[in-house]
């Protein structure tokens, strides 16, 4: 394909915000885990990619710009936080021994499976951070010898099970309260399983967003003395 880098770059941004506006609109219309639009999106920039012949080399300078926006993005989450502070603060200690639970157990977890399939240790090291957001998951794999490139893939793999699993797991299970379903899903599927809480009511997005960054900041401080406990 005969195109200067700069058009492609803008090229593959239009692409991409076209693509998720029409799976946003996907998901409004039918309301099904299964089309969470980062999973529809993933999807479909792929396939348009590969049968256009850019490779990933080719689109990356187009996923640097649009990460940069991730920062906004993530901040922005503190508007329903603070339009739903009173119910936050009234839940939260029982919310902070939930979210300590929920970290360790997902560290734990993680290793004890990677061991179980007979993985590297530095698949295992890496695994113990899938359930925090991207900056933080390159910068805390570190602390235990793992892969920051493979920590990004681990981490939107687990973000986009989560959007898909957790709210149904939490139904089947009969979980209704908003505050517990918002918790839950914050805690082991960061900002993409809060893009799901959000679409179920203003409570679970703001709960799952508090979720989401004491999760990341209990993961850094747990982290480097639990894990080597873990490999003995």
């Amino acid at each position: 394909m005969n195109i200067s880098m700069s058009s492609l770059t803008f090229i593959s941004i239009i692409l991409t915000i076209i693509v998720y506006l029409g799976a946003r609109w996907l998901s409004i219309r039918v309301l099904s885990p299964f089309t969470t639009p980062v999973l529809t999106a993933t999807i479909v920039i792929i396939l348009a990619l590969h049968l256009m012949g850019i490779s990933y080399e080719q689109y990356t300078p187009a996923k640097e710009w649009m990460t940069f926006l991730l920062g906004p993005a993530t901040v922005a989450l503190a508007v329903p936080m603070y339009h739903n502070r009173d119910v936050i603060m009234e839940k939260l200690f029982p919310a902070l021994f939930g979210l300590i639970i929920g970290t360790i157990s997902t560290i734990i977890s993680a290793v004890w499976l990677s061991k179980a399939l007979g993985l590297s240790d530095t698949i295992q090291a890496t695994s113990t951070v899938k359930a925090v957001t991207t900056p933080v998951a390159i910068e805390a794999v570190l602390l235990v010898g793992g892969d920051p490139s493979l920590a990004a893939a681990f981490v939107i793999i687990a973000g986009l099970f989560g959007a898909i699993l957790a709210p149904l797991i939490l139904t089947i299970t009969k979980i209704s309260d908003p505050f517990s379903r918002g918790l839950g899903i914050g805690t082991v599927s960061h900002v993409i399983g809060t893009s799901q809480a959000v679409k179920e009511g203003p409570i679970q997005g703001a709960v799952s967003s508090m979720a989401m960054g004491c999760a990341a900041i209990l993961t850094s401080i747990i982290l480097p003395w639990l894990y080597p406990i873990i490999q003995l």
